[in-house]
C-alpha cells in the first residue's frame, strides 16, 4: 500500500486532537490526566516550539491573555495547589520553560541530567568541572542545608541579586536538581515559590532512572514527541531537547527502524525533510 501524501492539513487535524483543542479541559482531574497522555507539555504555549500545552488545552489554540480574570487562567491554581501533591512533575525544563511532565515519563529526563544519584557531592564535581555556576552552587547550598525555602528567603541566604539568582534557579531547575513544591505569602506580592532539592521532593527519582540509558531515553522522549506533534523535523528535535544533532539523528533513526515513524517526507510546499508518526502515513 503507498504512503498518502502529508499536508499540513492533516498535520493540524492530528494536533487537533492531541493538543486537545477540540475537546477542552474543564477540571484538574482532567488537567493530570492530559499530561499523562502526552508525557509531557508546556504549561503554556512557547514562541516558536509546537508542543501541547495546558493553556491551549483549557483555553483554545490562542495568545495567553493578560487579564487576569480570563477563564483560561484557571490552570494557574491548578499549577500551584498540584505542586505539593506529586501528580506531574513541574519546573523548568524544556527550553528553561515552565513543562509539565508525568510521573513515569520523569526518570527519562533524570537519566539525561547531569545527576547520579549523591546530592550531597555531585553538585560540586559540576562545579568543578565548570558545569554549573557559581550563582546556582550557592542557591543549591542552601537547600542542601535548609531543605525547603520560599524564593525571597533563599535569594536572600544565597547572597544574589534578582537577576543573578533568576538565572541560577533557571539553571537548576533545567537539570532536574531543584524544583517548586509549594507557594509561600512571601514578599511584596504574597506570593512567592517555595522550592527543594529534586531528591527530598522524589527520593525514588534518581533509583528509578539509574536502568535507563542515554539512548533508551532519548528514543523514549522523542516518541513522545512526535505521538504529540504528528510530524515535525529533526531540527525541532534538537531546538526542543537540546541534544547535540547527532543525538537527535539517532534517536529517530532508532524510532524510525522500529517503524515508529517514518522518515524521508515532505509536506505541501515546506522545505527539508520531514518525520511523521506512522498513523499518519
Amino acid at each position: 500500500m503507498s504512503a498518502r501524501p502529508l499536508t499540513l492539513k492533516r498535520i493540524q487535524s492530528y494536533r487537533k486532537k492531541t493538543f486537545r483543542l477540540a475537546k477542552p479541559i474543564k477540571t484538574k482531574a482532567q488537567a493530570v490526566d492530559f499530561v499523562s497522555e502526552r508525557g509531557f507539555v508546556y504549561f503554556w504555549p512557547i514562541s516558536g516550539i509546537t508542543l501541547p500545552s495546558l493553556w491551549a488545552a483549557v483555553a483554545g489554540d490562542r495568545p495567553v491573555a493578560d487579564a487576569h480574570d480570563d477563564p483560561g487562567h484557571v490552570t494557574w491554581g491548578w499549577k500551584d495547589s498540584a505542586l505539593s501533591e506529586r501528580v506531574w512533575y513541574y519546573a523548568k525544563v524544556l527550553r528553561k520553560k515552565a513543562t509539565m511532565i508525568a510521573l513515569d515519563v520523569t526518570p527519562y529526563f533524570y537519566a539525561l541530567s547531569e545527576n547520579y544519584g549523591d546530592p550531597a557531592n555531585d553538585y560540586l564535581i559540576l562545579h568543578e568541572q565548570g558545569l554549573l555556576t557559581h550563582e546556582a552552587k550557592a542557591v543549591y547550598e542552601v537547600l542542601l542545608r535548609k531543605g525547603a525555602t520560599d524564593s525571597v528567603s533563599l535569594r536572600k541566604d544565597a547572597r544574589l541579586n534578582e537577576a543573578r539568582f533568576n538565572k541560577a534557579i533557571e539553571e537548576l531547575q533545567a537539570d532536574f536538581k531543584i524544583l517548586p513544591v509549594g507557594v509561600a505569602k512571601a514578599g511584596a506580592w504574597k506570593y512567592a515559590f517555595v522550592y527543594d532539592l529534586v531528591t527530598n521532593h522524589f527520593p525514588k527519582l534518581a533509583e528509578a532512572a539509574r536502568p535507563i540509558s542515554h539512548r533508551g531515553a532519548r528514543h523514549k522522549l522523542a516518541e513522545l514527541y512526535f505521538r504529540s506533534v504528528g510530524a515535525e523535523q529533526l531540527r525541532d528535535v534538537t531546538r526542543l531537547f537540546g541534544w547535540k544533532p547527532a543525538d537527535a539523528e539517532k534517536a529517530v533513526a532508532d524510532l524510525a527502524e522500529a517503524g515508529a515513524v517514518r522518515r524521508g517526507l515532505t509536506v505541501d510546499s515546506q522545505p527539508g525533510e520531514w518525520i511523521a508518526v506512522a498513523e499518519l502515513i
